[in-house]
């Protein structure tokens, strides 16, 4: 079984299961969601530095997206969607989710430019899309689900090419700097015109690097709120040049302020459901 973890307060609105080990596929994080019949309509998805999959094999999840499609069932997001994605309608769902860093979606699913867009698991993978959520029901256990899956991740992991070694490079790099680092830097450090980085990173990882290093940065600021930091002091840790910058983050990103955000229920189950392997602190997320 995976480690089934309760709600610490009223914000999770989910019952989450986590595996009991990670990924054997670096850069694959994984959580169980099954919705507890209070998911409110409208709940807005936070963009998080990876791609999404959201593979649904009990009940139902309706999305729209920024283009004003609506979907129905298993669905990707891309990096960075911004205040784009919404739930509309959540019947009894059980959900695995799959946080991929892009260097990994690239292989998994052909494509990390998904743009603004909510992708259904049909338009990418085609006949594959019913196989694995069909499967994904039949299986008896979490731990049995996150096992297929993680198999199934590796498989197409080994079948696809893989990204450029400098763009790879240049995404650990960005990560590790949690999105402070300059990109001309990075661009110097390769030997590549700052054109030639921008370029191939753009075509290989769905975003231009200047865009990764701002979400990157967001996200790591973001959780220093929601972990009780104040604005200032969050903003002068994640590299920001004053708290007004940090603002126009938060707003772009999620439409909402620094001080609003922190109670938005993904953010509240963040780290219990991605917060392997990192201790937690009394209030059931992980310590900064």
């Amino acid at each position: 079984m995976g480690r089934d973890l309760p709600a610490r307060d009223d914000a999770v609105l989910w019952d989450i299961t986590c595996p009991n080990r990670p990924s054997s596929v670096p850069g694959v994080a994984m959580a169980g969601f099954r919705d507890r019949g209070v998911t409110p309509p409208g709940l807005r998805l936070i963009p998080h530095p990876s791609v999404t999959l959201v593979l649904v094999f009990g009940g139902a999840i309706a999305v729209e997206d920024a283009t004003g499609r609506r979907h129905q069932g298993s669905f990707a997001t891309g990096l960075g969607f911004g205040d784009a994605l919404r739930a509309l309608r959540t019947d009894a769902f059980e959900a695995l989710q799959v946080r991929l860093s892009p260097v990994v979606a690239h292989a998994v699913l052909g494509t990390t430019d998904l743009g603004d867009a909510a992708v259904t698991l049909d338009d990418l993978c085609g006949r594959e899309a019913a196989r694995v959520s069909g499967h994904l029901g039949d299986l008896p256990s979490w731990e049995d689900r996150f096992a297929w899956i993680d198999a199934w991740l590796a498989g197409r992991c080994a079948a696809a090419a893989p990204v450029a070694p400098e763009v790879a490079w240049a995404w650990r790099r960005i990560v590790a700097g949690r999105g402070t680092v300059r990109i001309e830097r990075l661009a110097d450090e390769l030997g590549w015109s700052r054109k030639r980085l921008w370029s191939r990173f753009r075509s290989q990882l769905g975003l231009p690097p200047k865009r990764a290093a701002k979400l990157v940065r967001f996200d790591h600021a973001v959780h220093r709120l929601v972990a009780g930091q104040d604005a200032t002091a969050a903003a002068a840790d994640g590299g920001y040049t004053d708290q007004s910058h940090l603002h126009r983050d938060v707003v772009a990103f999620t439409g909402l302020t620094p001080t609003t955000v922190v109670n938005e229920p993904f953010l509240a189950v963040d780290d219990i459901a991605w917060g392997w392997p990192g201790p937690r602190n009394p209030r059931g997320r992980r310590s900064a």
